[in-house]
Formats: C-alpha cells, structure tokens, sequence
C-alpha cells in the first residue's frame, strides 16, 4: 500500500517599521504593529482557520484515516496569542484527533543552522517548550526553515533526539533515485530522511488554477512504481485559501482527496508513523545546503549578496553575549530579528519570491535592518561593557551563577541544622514531673461529749 504525508508549513514574521539612522539609540521598538496584526488576521480568516476546519472535518468524516502534519514557527505562534487565539484553538482540536502530527523548527524560523550552531540548538529546545506549553505536544520530527537541510544540520538534527528529518527532494541530491522512499541520515542511521516530491508539491501551489482535480492528482500518485513507500507533500499553509482562494475550489480539491485515495489504495500517514513504520532503503548524502525554495533549490535566496551577507555577519556577531544576557525584552527583540524574511527582503536573486515585502529595494531592507540591529548592540554594550571579552564576561556571570547556588546551598544547609538544632533541643528538655494527687483533707470527728455529772 502506498502512503502519502501530507504537511503544511505556517510562518509570520514580525515585520518591522521604518527604523531610521536617527531613532538608533533614542527608540527601543521596531515593529510595523499594524502590517503584522493586518497581514496575520487576513490570512488568519481566509486561509488558516477555514483551511484547519476543513482538515478536521476531512479527519471525522474518514474516519480518522486522514492524517496530517503542521509545522508552525514560534513567532507565528505569538502573533497567533496576540491577534488571533482562535485559530490555535482550531490547531489544538486538529492534535485532540491523535490525526494531525506537530513537527519542530526553529522558533524563529531562522538561519542558524548554517551560521550558528549554538543559536540552532537554543532556538529548537525554545520551540519544543512553546509547542509542549501551547498543545501538550512534544514533537519528534524536524522541519527546518525553508526545508534548509545538509549532512551537518542532519547531524545537529540527531543529537537533538529527533526520529526523522523532512527536507527537498532535489534532483542534484537524488540523481537517479526517487523522492518517494524512505532514507536515513549519514550521521545517525536511526534517524530518518523524508524527501518532499517537488513536482507533486508544485502541483497544487503553483499550478492548482489551471484544472487539477483530486482523483487526477491521485492517479498520479498511484501511477507511479509498485515499490515506492511513500509521497511527501508539503507546501505552505496559505496555499490553502490564500494564495488560491475559495473561488478555485481549493478547498473541495483538498476535501475531495481522501475519498480517491481510499479508491486506489493510498493511505495518508504522519511522518512520525512513516519514521517508525517504513524501513529505510539507504543512506542519503547531502554534502552542500539544500532547500525548496526558487530553481535551483539552494540557500541563495537569503544569504546570496553581500547585503545578506553582511546583515548575517552583523547579527550572529552579537548572539553569543546576547545569550548570556538576563534581559528578556532584549532577547526577544534578538530573536525575532533572526527570522529569515528579514533575509529574503534584502533579495536581489532573479525570481525569488518575496512574500508581502515592505521595501522598495533590497537596499532599503538592508539599511532599515541595520539601523536596528545598530540599536540592538548599543542596548547590549550598556548592560555588558565592550572591552569585557565573551569569555571573560562567560566566566563572571558563571561565578556569579555559582556564587548564588553556593548561597542558596549553604542557607539550605543552615536551615536545616537550625531546624535540628531546635528539634534536639526539645528532646532533650526534662519533662514536667506529675504533680503528686492531693491528698483528701482527714475528716474532722465531732469531739466526745463529756458525761454529765451526776
């Protein structure tokens, strides 16, 4: 029996407004609050939650034969707090149906795991607590940033206890072979490699409008070679809705699918049923960085230019410090300037696809990106000094951390003598001696009358 995995990608940004050469150290805020409120609702209300309601009744109405996977990025998940809690509530009744399978990213749907390997590991364990904290759901597949995969991020990837990775089934990494297998990582045969079908994926978002019905899409999938395990399917949620609106008959499209694939045999799986249900056919090598996005399937589209490339150089350059800082706000300024779009803005790559930029240029997106992360550092600077080096500045907060707990031991520690003290001291204590029982006063005999005389 054939199997199909179907995934969806869901991620916003915090976009940020004009940011100056002038509010560099006179204004701590740098969020288009109204782009990102506008931008998130409309999709919130004419893709994500219509498409969400859709899949949980294409769940109830098979059955639950249908199965579906999401990945939701961190910063889409505030936004979502913020301005549209009810579709998280549609996403919580999707997990509720044991049918819908949560995958890992990165929390801001960064880059870092191919600029920062520290950063990568601190933003995924930030991504498993939001997802714990928000669904009750502890992820055990992983979907990076634009599908973003080498051997090294495999790697990272395993160490991280993850049972599979999904990534592009690009043809300069498969060659010959199909995207419809299971494979396994070079690091860690244990962990699983899932190739998304690129022309099945590109089907339905690009090419939807010109006629595509269900039962033709799964004649396709049954059409192919008798020993393929399984079709991976992914593409962004707002394909759904968004990109194709409700009058193309998107939706019956998706609500039609289950239905013929029942006809042909074809069962929908999570990825966390194909990791531990589908035996591997080999191992995958994937020497240089990969992704689905754009032609050539490689990273270019965010760090391609000397733009990008500066913009990277300049925001990494602070996150090991920033990472020792006990300011919240601070950090989570930081992290929400890691996000990829940030990146994409400052594009130049001929066809790459730019969603909703606010620029005019890449050159506008570059400056107003520096202008805060100019700001950023010299908030940084005033909480940690720069002549301080990161070690040095490592080591004082360590001693100051150690100093605290060694504190808190010892006021531990002295409680407890005191308490033992003071019960010690009760128990040695001479108990009260019994007042002997009065005794009862004798009774006084009436005193002998004296005879008369006679």
């Amino acid at each position: 029996m054939k199997n199909v995995c179907l995934l969806f990608e869901i991620h916003q940004p915090f976009r940020l407004k004009k940011y100056r050469f002038y509010d560099i150290g006179a204004d701590h805020y740098y969020y288009d609050d109204y782009a990102n409120e506008e931008i998130l609702k409309r999709n919130a209300y004419q893709s994500y939650i219509p498409a969400a309601k859709m899949l949980l009744e294409m769940i109830n109405a098979s059955n639950k034969e249908f199965k579906v996977a999401l990945s939701i990025s961190g910063v889409a998940m505030e936004q979502f707090e913020m301005y549209c809690p009810e579709f998280l509530d549609c996403v919580r009744d999707l997990v509720e149906t044991g049918c819908c399978e949560l995958c890992c990213e990165t929390y801001s749907h960064s880059l870092s795991s191919l600029v920062d390997a520290e950063d990568f590991k601190i933003q995924v364990e930030l991504q498993k607590k939001i997802i714990y904290e928000t669904f009750k759901y502890e992820p055990k597949t992983f979907v990076n940033t634009g599908f973003i995969y080498n051997d090294e991020i495999g790697a990272e990837v395993a160490s991280l206890g993850f049972r599979g990775v999904i990534t592009e089934g690009t043809k300069h990494v498969l060659g010959w072979r199909s995207p419809n297998f299971m494979y396994n990582t070079v690091a860690k045969h244990e962990v699983g490699l899932l190739f998304r079908n690129t022309k099945l994926s590109e089907d339905i978002c690009q090419n939807f409008q010109g006629g595509l019905d269900a039962n033709t899409y799964m004649n396709w999938i049954a059409g192919g070679s008798d020993q393929e395990q399984i079709v991976t399917v992914a593409m962004n949620f707002d394909v759904i809705g968004g990109i194709h609106p409700a009058s193309t008959g998107i939706f019956d499209f998706f609500k039609a699918l289950p239905h013929f694939a029942e006809q042909k045999g074809i069962r929908f799986v999570t990825p966390i049923e194909a990791f531990e249900n589908i035996p591997s056919v080999s191992t995958a090598a994937v020497g240089h960085p990969i992704s689905w996005d754009g032609y050539d399937k490689d990273v270019s589209a965010w760090m391609g230019n000397d733009l990008q490339q500066e913009a990277l150089r300049a925001v990494y350059s602070i996150s090991e410090r920033l990472h020792l800082s006990s300011n919240e706000v601070l950090r989570q300024d930081f992290a929400y300037l890691l996000s990829s779009d940030h990146f994409k803005f400052m594009s130049t790559k001929q066809g790459a696809y730019v969603p909703f930029s606010p620029y005019d240029s890449s050159f506008d997106a570059f400056t107003n990106y520096m202008n805060v992360v100019s700001d950023i550092q010299i908030r940084l600077k005033q909480e940690f000094p720069e002549n301080v080096e990161n070690e040095e500045l490592s080591a004082q907060l360590q001693l100051i951390e150690n100093q605290g707990k060694e504190i808190e031991r010892l006021q531990a520690k002295l409680s407890k003598l005191e308490a033992k003290a003071k019960a010690e001291k009760k128990a040695a204590a001479p108990k009260a001696e019994k007042a002997p029982k009065a005794e009862k006063p004798a009774e006084k005999k009436a005193p002998a009358k004296k005879a008369a005389k006679k």
